[in-house]
């Protein structure tokens, strides 16, 4: 397998087409690029602005150029001598009309070629939860129509602007009711016909004569007749429902809470075939050199899938998981994959940034000011049960009537009770048992889940019963499908109550609440990120790192300022209570209490500090008060504490994002003059924090994944605001600038380290992607303040030394703090490394010996980086 040495991720749509890709490769092949790495790049929804709602997996989306577009694509990439990652999505699809097989299934229900295709319960009608309000409601409102969909050929009840297909023996019973000879003749085909041939016939008869406006209004008379619809809608092989159902009652898996993405069942082998067809293809043409795994927690059988995919790809194919790896927690080592797409890069850089002793400060400030929502495993644990018992409600009930109907001796409220438990107390996203005895870390794992569990139950009969499935124990389909369901649902109760609402109502450090992030864990400092790069040498050396996604709460930058709160915390915190006083009269008192509440207040000036510009033009504000009150808007819907998605309070909205733009609006001098006094400190912390992960992102184990327009300075919110356009052509000129790195602005600087970097992992590919991870020795006053280590393989090798904890010894636009600051700190070298050696970064000599001294190094550069002459 050729490994990439470092890839560059691309955010397709929203402009990003494959000529503006094509047009970029002459750039990322001088930064250093290996790799493109593509969102999914298939047919989605009209007007997709992400991609993972594919609605036809083996059709590249015209929209972005289409295959034309995408050959042209990998022919630039291949004579550049570039590859391919592609991102692909097989746990899920749309569940829309736009997608074919989705609306063969409404119409055909389960005699559907694809009824098989996607998870769904037929034990029901198929649940559409479309509506926004009751069925009767919604029919009474006149709200639903039938209607000619002319683009298929086809009768269908139109809610809005979705139309969606009636099955076709009902299509005698509109003909009737039409008295029309085109409905007559429609309705005739739909009785003989099936599948693409009754397609194909419909649309012949639509379009061959006949008066179509005429149909179209006979349909909207008889669409007036309520009891006619109702009788119409009670035979179809669907039920439309209101939207707010969907947590109780829905018919089919889902992705998460996303109710318009349905989850395919990839492990039947004739739907793998069907779903990776064009895929597979790409890849043995030699148009795709690896793959991005979507949500591989999803899947039934991940192994399974993960196995086959393998076989299919060979084993030339770089295969990466998007698996979220909990604490301890590691890859499965028989997966056949080099690793996770990265998130577990991010939690170890806390290790690095986070000073422990301030974030007791802060955590003594912040715990005084939220009250309970200090309280991080109380929130864990409501954050989880809330998920179980309200947003999941129906998934947990299915999998207590499976138990319950295992278990008949067992009454149901004992076992509802211990599924419950055993989802809130789950430390994973899950287990993968699917067939057989557990592995030694699943089998860990339920052991110690259910030591939890117990201190929350009476009795544990009902307990002992349910691990028995989950391990295994008990043969027989419904034990496999319980176990199998109970592993699909534990992950999104975990990541909707642990990234999506605990990560939006915990707010004493926001950089630590990133995706994959334990922020009530206390920082170990170089020796822990040193024994996680250890480990991450072991088990995935060929896994991504990433430090930005399209996923993560905040650019990198941003968490990277916010990392140095915890070294200015009683600063912070001081100042905080200062702020909060100052903008006293923004806030709203309602019934419900003050708006924003001060662990909401805490937040927004947490988030405002990582984006807040080094300049700060009080005549041009408009654009960050729009991302700023946005992001304030989607933090207290998150957070399902006063409002959420699906019950929003408006009135407390209105005062939350009412009071985060008064915090930039340009009239508030007292507040702006203290806030930008308060925060230069931290923005040039921040900066070194910014180039040091940087580097240690660049050299560590594990293959530096570049989010796109992160090579400089990524100061933005949660999605979407990290898909806003990157202006590339800047870039490209930081790019070609020459010069010596003093002369650069900060952003160009990052740019700069991360094409030297780049650049030497291409000239030693092996080095970086075998060679040791040994960490070195740091002696002196100041030896807290600086990381180091080295990758060695053979002969070849390369020192890093990167700068933390940095706040406050820093002068005003000054990224180095002298050779004073350093006094006699000095790094341990040991006799392989002892040659003569240059640091790339300035191009400095360093002299042979046993130690370096960091004062001669660093007095003068942010960083270094150093190889042998």
């Amino acid at each position: 397998m050729t490994l990439p040495t470092a890839t560059y991720r691309i955010q397709f749509r929203n402009g990003m087409t494959f000529d503006r890709a094509c047009d970029l490769v002459p750039y990322l092949k001088t930064l250093g690029i290996s790799h493109l790495y593509a969102s999914p790049i298939f047919t989605a929804v009209s007007g997709s602005t992400h991609g993972y709602d594919v609605t036809d997996a083996n059709e590249i989306d015209p929209a972005l150029g289409g295959r034309a577009g995408f050959d042209r694509l990998t022919e630039s990439l291949a004579s550049a001598g570039m590859g391919l990652v592609l991102d692909i999505v097989p746990n899920h699809m749309a569940a829309s009309p736009d997608n074919a097989w989705w609306r063969d299934v409404l119409a055909f229900g389960r005699q559907s070629a694809y009824a098989r295709h996607f998870d769904i319960d037929w034990n029901e009608p198929l649940t559409l939860p479309q509506l926004g309000r009751d069925f009767e409601e919604a029919l009474a409102a006149g709200e639903l129509r039938l209607v000619l969909d002319e683009t298929h050929g086809t009768f269908a009840m139109a809610y809005f602007q979705t139309s969606l297909p009636v099955k076709p023996s009902s299509y005698g019973a509109i003909a009737d009711r039409l008295d029309d000879p085109v409905a007559t003749r429609m309705a005739e085909a739909a009785a003989v016909r099936s599948g693409e041939d009754f397609a194909r016939a419909l649309r012949d008869i639509l379009f061959e004569g006949g008066d179509r406006a005429a149909l179209r209004q006979k349909l909207e008379d008889i669409s007036s007749d309520r009891e006619f619809l109702r009788s119409l809608h009670d035979d179809q092989h669907w039920r439309l429902i209101h939207w707010k159902e969907a947590a109780r009652h829905l018919s089919y898996r889902r992705f998460f809470e996303v109710t318009g993405l349905v989850g395919t069942r990839v492990e039947d082998p004739a739907v793998f075939a069907d779903l990776h067809r064009l895929v597979l293809e790409l890849v043995r043409d030699g148009k795709v050199q690896g793959l991005r795994i979507d949500h591989v927690d999803g899947l039934a059988e991940p192994k399974a899938y993960l196995d086959r995919l393998k076989a299919e790809v060979g084993a030339d194919t770089y295969i990466v998981v998007e698996k979220i790896l909990g604490a301890g927690e590691v890859l499965p080592e028989s997966w056949p994959v080099a690793g996770t797409t990265g998130y577990e890069f991010i939690a170890a850089l806390g290790e690095v940034f986070i000073d422990p002793g301030g974030l007791r400060i802060l955590d003594d400030a912040y715990r005084g000011l939220a009250g309970e929502a200090g309280d991080l495993e109380e929130g864990r644990r409501l954050a989880k049960q809330q998920m179980v018992e309200c947003n999941f409600a129906g998934e947990t009930g299915k999998l207590v009537a499976m138990a319950a109907g295992i278990f008949p001796e067992i009454s149901r409220e004992e076992i509802a009770t211990a599924v419950r438990e055993l989802l809130i107390a789950f430390p994973v996203y899950r287990t993968y048992g699917d067939g057989g005895p557990l592995s030694w870390q699943d089998s860990a794992v339920l052991a110690s889940t259910a030591s939890q569990v117990m201190a929350q139950l009476d009795d544990r009969r009902a307990l002992d019963h349910v691990l028995k499935l989950l391990e295994g124990k008990i043969e027989g389909p419904a034990a496999h499908e319980f176990r199998i369901r109970f592993q699909q649902l534990s992950g999104p109760v975990m990541a909707k109550a642990t990234e999506d609402t605990l990560f939006y109502r915990y707010n004493r450090l926001l950089a630590a609440n990133e995706v994959g992030g334990e922020p009530g864990k206390a920082p170990e400092g170089p020796d822990g990120f040193h024994r996680r790069m250890a480990e991450r040498a072991r088990l995935q050396p060929h896994g991504l790192s990433a430090s930005s996604t399209h996923d993560t709460k905040r650019g990198e930058d941003a968490r990277a300022r916010l990392y140095v709160l915890s070294e200015g915390a009683d600063v912070f915190a001081q100042a905080v209570e200062r702020w909060r006083e100052m903008n006293r009269p923004w806030l709203k008192h309602l019934p419900s209490g003050a708006a924003p509440e001060p662990n909401t207040e805490w937040m927004l000036y947490q988030a405002l500090a990582g984006v807040w510009p080094e300049e700060f033009d009080r005549a041009q504000t408009e654009d960050l008060r729009a991302r700023f009150t946005d992001y304030a808007l989607k933090s207290v819907r998150e957070a399902k504490l006063r409002s959420a998605w699906t019950q929003q309070d408006d009135a407390y909205e209105e005062a939350v994002t009412a009071y985060a733009a008064a915090l930039v609006s340009p009239d508030n001098d007292a507040f702006l003059e203290d806030f930008e006094r308060v925060l230069q400190p931290f923005i040039a912390a921040g900066y070194v924090n910014s180039l040091s992960q940087t580097l240690l992102k660049l050299t560590a184990p594990g293959i530096p994944d570049i989010y796109q327009g992160a090579e400089v300075f990524d100061f933005s919110l949660v999605d979407p605001d990290n898909r806003r356009p990157v202006d590339h052509a800047q870039l490209t000129a930081w790019l070609d600038e020459a010069g010596p790195i003093a002369k650069l602005q900060a952003a160009a600087l990052k740019q700069r380290i991360i094409a030297i970097g780049l650049q030497l992992r291409q000239r030693h590919p092996v080095l970086f992607a075998r060679g040791d991870y040994l960490p070195l020795k740091t002696t002196g006053g100041r030896r807290d303040h600086v990381l180091a280590f080295a990758r060695v393989h053979n002969s070849e090798f390369a020192i890093t030394v990167a700068p933390r904890l940095m706040f406050g010894w820093l002068d005003p636009g000054v990224l180095f703090a002298g050779p004073e600051f350093w006094e006699d700190t000095a790094i341990a070298v040991p006799s392989p490394l002892h040659g003569l050696k240059a640091d790339l970064v300035t191009g400095k000599t360093i002299e042979p010996g046993g130690s370096i001294s960091v004062a001669a190094l660093l007095g003068s550069q942010p960083l270094g980086l150093i190889s042998p002459i």
